[in-house]
């Protein structure tokens, strides 16, 4: 008997139709598994555009609400500001305009001396977004005069101490110590008063603030 011999390409041919009936085969036996896992990846491709979509749409809601907020609180107008400042913490919170709205919120309830409420915003601040100094140190300092201005001079000296360590070298620094220097001797510490009334001669030498807090500090102290 004679063999028939089979080249390579006969071979690969083979191979070939071989794979394509077992293919053809496979997808008339699991259509229906393939033709829901083609549904299943297009309904996730659609799902992750609408989400980003939906992210960026919220995003820009979010900051078109705070700059209408921003308008009522530059004019003074602190009870609508405020009803909307709250309205933008509530429902976008986490949106980067709620670390603003949030940090306003203390400022505009400290402005309409609503203490109690001021101090919950700026703790809020402060404990849930990272901030930069600057913001720290002011929404530090923001408690330190609701604090202040309750007689809670303990709370305030220690706020004013906060805001000054947040921000050594900024502006307001002067002001924190001279802060904190008022609050230490309202409260009886008048060896933390010293110490701080010392940095202050130190840093901001010859300033009227300086002077001022120096005379305050021979008052208290002459007794």
């Amino acid at each position: 008997m004679q063999k028939v011999k089979i080249s390579k390409r006969q071979l690969k041919e083979d191979q070939f139709t071989s794979f394509m009936l077992t293919a053809r085969h496979q997808v008339l036996e699991y259509w229906q598994f393939i033709v829901i896992g083609l549904v299943v990846l297009v309904l996730l491709i659609v799902g992750v555009v609408y989400f980003f979509n939906a992210q960026t749409a919220k995003k820009s809601e979010a900051s078109e609400k705070l700059s209408a907020a921003l308008l009522d609180y530059r004019s003074g107008s602190m009870t609508t500001a405020i009803a909307a400042l709250n309205a933008v913490v509530t429902d976008y919170g986490s949106e980067p305009s709620a670390e603003f709205a949030t940090f306003l919120l203390g400022n505009a309830n400290l402005r309409i001396r609503n203490y109690s409420e001021a101090t919950r915003f700026f703790e809020m601040y402060l404990a849930k977004y990272k901030g930069d100094s600057f913001h720290r140190a002011s929404a530090q300092s923001g408690i330190a005069a609701a604090a202040e201005n309750q007689g809670d001079f303990a709370k305030a000296a220690d706020a004013f101490e906060s805001a000054y360590n947040e921000e050594k070298e900024g502006a307001q620094a002067g002001d924190f110590l001279s802060g904190a220097v008022r609050n230490h001797l309202a409260a009886g510490n008048i060896d933390r008063a010293r110490s701080f009334l010392d940095i202050l001669k130190k840093d901001f030498e010859g300033t009227d603030l300086t002077k001022r807090t120096i005379r305050l500090f021979a008052e208290k102290t002459s007794s």
